[in-house]
């Protein structure tokens, strides 16, 4: 045994006896955090307070693993393997509408991509301008993504005629649309619209209906905690939020320093891509019109409660969402320190 390790252990017993706390390091809340995608731009929101000591300042010993899915990073809190997560609050309500007596149902705590990215990308050479335009089309996205899943809302909601669908796994789907091989897809903004460019695609040649822009008022991403997590520590849960929102607030002021620290996580990404992708996020999901409406973090209850029962419908739960259930903004930092977006 080293002179260190003795020193430290001869510490902690001093401490018991003398009824006194080891140092703030050994006090540290250990906050396992699962993203709902690889390291991309956006994951800077999460990577950013991590490297930079906003976790650390706040107690918090936080590591933040890539994902798979939304889907999977709900399962993956609900299970309790992750304490916290990110995911698309579409998933979150359909986990809880189809697992009503699941014992650790994950819960929203902060809200982050206030309109969802959701939209559908379709050539301008096919002529379809406009979702009326895709009655009869042929349609693509995985059976997983959240535009795909969403989809009846957004058909709904501008009278689409019937679609057909064909499902492909993730990195075909922008491949396949310039092929030809399918008339539209769907998928979120700032990865679909990037990965046509990638293909040869330039952006002016790409019609992009954004769910948002054509009635599709849905939430987005959120933060999300397992129930006991929650019980247990919410000290903790309190203490991230507020590290996270200060780490947002650096990210949108400067988001080429962002990208910097997501390049040392994962040194394989193209820097300048990915500014351009996390850039595409903040306008087109984070800092809204709607988020500066209903304060970073914060949602709307009829908003919300309007998306449970469209979720619920679309997505053929086997039972109702209660939004309630859902979401509680109890942990949230103040409207002031949630006042994050610069005034031009």
């Amino acid at each position: 045994m080293t002179f260190a390790r003795r020193s430290i252990l001869a510490l902690a017993a001093l401490a018991g006896l003398l009824g006194t706390a080891l140092p703030a390091a050994a006090q540290e809340t250990a906050v396992k955090f699962q993203l709902d995608w690889r390291f991309e731009g956006p994951s800077a929101f999460f990577l950013l307070p991590a490297a930079k000591g906003q976790f650390k300042a706040e107690k918090l010993n936080v590591t933040v693993d890539a994902g798979n899915g939304s889907g999977n990073a709900v399962n993956r809190v609900a299970s309790g393997t992750y304490d916290m997560g990110f995911a698309d609050l579409s998933a979150l309500m359909e986990f809880h509408a189809n697992n009503p007596t699941a014992p650790n149902k994950p819960v929203a705590v902060m809200m982050v991509y206030n309109n969802t990215p959701a939209a559908v990308f379709a050539l301008k050479k096919s002529g379809i301008k406009t979702p009326a335009d895709l009655a009869g089309k042929k349609l693509g996205a995985p059976v997983f993504d959240a535009g795909r899943r969403a989809f009846p809302i957004f058909q709904k909601a501008n009278s689409i005629g019937k679609v057909e669908w064909v499902s492909m796994d993730p990195p075909l789907r922008e491949t396949m649309l310039a092929k030809g091989d399918v008339d539209a897809i769907t998928g979120f903004y700032f990865t679909s619209l990037l990965n046509l460019e990638a293909r040869g695609i330039k952006a002016e040649d790409v019609n992009v209906m954004m769910y948002p822009a054509h009635g599709v008022k849905l939430y987005g991403n959120v933060i999300i905690a397992g129930e006991e997590f929650l019980k247990k520590n919410p000290e903790a849960v309190k203490a991230f939020l507020r590290a996270f929102t200060q780490g947002a607030k650096a990210v949108i002021a400067d988001p080429k320093a962002a990208i910097a620290v997501v390049k040392e996580r994962d040194g394989i990404i193209n820097a300048d891509l990915e500014e351009k992708r996390l850039k595409l996020a903040i306008d087109s999901s984070v800092a809204t019109a709607d988020a500066k409406a209903e304060t970073f973090g914060e949602v709307s209850k009829p908003r919300l409660a309007l998306m449970a029962s469209q979720v619920a419908d679309a997505f053929q739960t086997k039972g109702r969402i209660n939004p309630d259930a859902v979401w509680n903004g109890n942990f949230l930092p103040s409207a002031a320190e949630r006042n994050i977006f610069a005034k031009k």
